[in-house]
């Protein structure tokens, strides 16, 4: 067997990917995608004409109405692959404003039923900044679930917990990134690998609380950049992993055992905690990898959202 057909024994595979065209071959359950992985899915050949008719079948109409048909048809056409839920981004530009963030999910979850496809088969993907989890909060509410992105801190996932989100993404290769930039030449590689990799340290942690504490939230494991952070975390609820990691599974036969343990965790000695606004944002600026990473993420993914709207434009 090999290991990314030993994960799926433990974990729920989840691609992470907006090209559509790699999905069947790894058969994963669920895909997400976001505006950096939209944005390299649209200029690629294959995926030219998507985004020719989507601009000329809505062309008019506003700009932010035609990103959003276009980030739904691409998550159609992954869900007429997996059997899952796909996860579809709000603009990141709304990042911090928690009324528009529910307004535009509303929308897309609106143009995901045209097309015919249940509401139980899309995530809507949010920044975990206190507005963007006020939003999820809301969203719950009326039976829309939610994906938390851009989740780096303890107190960004029990904020999601507290708000009783669907599911949360909290990122391993940041934070990874983050520690190793900050130990420049002391970082020992071969220290810090596998369960003493800061990222996976940090999604263990969230893991053992949510457990702990029987919160339901589901815990996603994002970002990795390579395959010993995935089989590090083998057990997680679920882990999105790129087309390139997953073959490198596919292609690799060590065995892998489970790392992350629900009923281990139960048994810990652990505080809970409770977050009002002040504290979160607090707890949040206290944490500077994680107020560091946040604040680069929605930039990012600002800045591929900015490039995607001139292609539209321009196309």
């Amino acid at each position: 067997m090999n290991q990314l057909d030993a994960l799926k024994a433990l974990t729920t595979v989840v691609a992470d990917t907006g090209d559509f065209h790699q999905l069947a071959q790894f058969q994963p359950q669920d895909a997400t995608t976001n505006p950096s992985l939209i944005l390299k899915a649209v200029q690629k050949a294959d995926y030219a004409p998507l985004l020719a008719e989507t601009v000329q079948k809505f062309r008019g109409k506003p700009l932010d109405e035609v990103m959003d048909r276009l980030l739904v048809r691409f998550g159609a056409e992954i869900l007429s692959i997996i059997p899952g839920r796909v996860s579809t981004e709000v603009d990141a530009r709304l990042s911090f404003d928690t009324d528009a963030t529910v307004a535009r999910a509303q929308r897309l979850i609106a143009l995901y039923e045209a097309e015919g496809i249940h509401i139980d088969r899309v995530l809507i993907k949010i920044a975990s900044t206190w507005e963007g989890i006020q939003a999820a909060k809301a969203l719950e509410a009326q039976g829309i679930h939610t994906n938390l992105t851009l989740l780096f801190a303890q107190c960004q996932a029990i904020a999601c917990g507290q708000a009783q989100v669907q599911l949360i993404s909290p990122f391993v290769g940041r934070i990874y990134d983050w520690y190793k930039k900050q130990a420049g030449s002391n970082w020992d590689e071969a220290a810090m690998a596998g369960a003493n990799d800061p990222g996976v340290k940090s999604v263990k942690a969230i893991f053992d609380y949510y457990k702990h504490f029987g919160i339901p939230t589901e815990v996603m494991g994002a970002s990795f950049r390579n395959t010993g952070q995935v089989t590090a975390l083998a057990g997680c609820d679920l882990l999105t992993i790129s087309p390139e990691l997953l073959a490198q599974l596919a292609a690799a036969d060590a065995p892998l055992q489970p790392a992350l343990n629900a009923e281990a965790a139960k048994a810990l000695s652990l505080e809970r905690v409770q977050y009002d606004e002040a504290g979160f944002r607090f707890a949040l600026n206290e944490d500077a990898m994680a107020t560091e990473k946040l604040a680069e993420g929605i930039r990012a993914f600002v800045a591929d959202a900015i490039k995607l709207d001139k292609l539209l434009q321009s196309a």
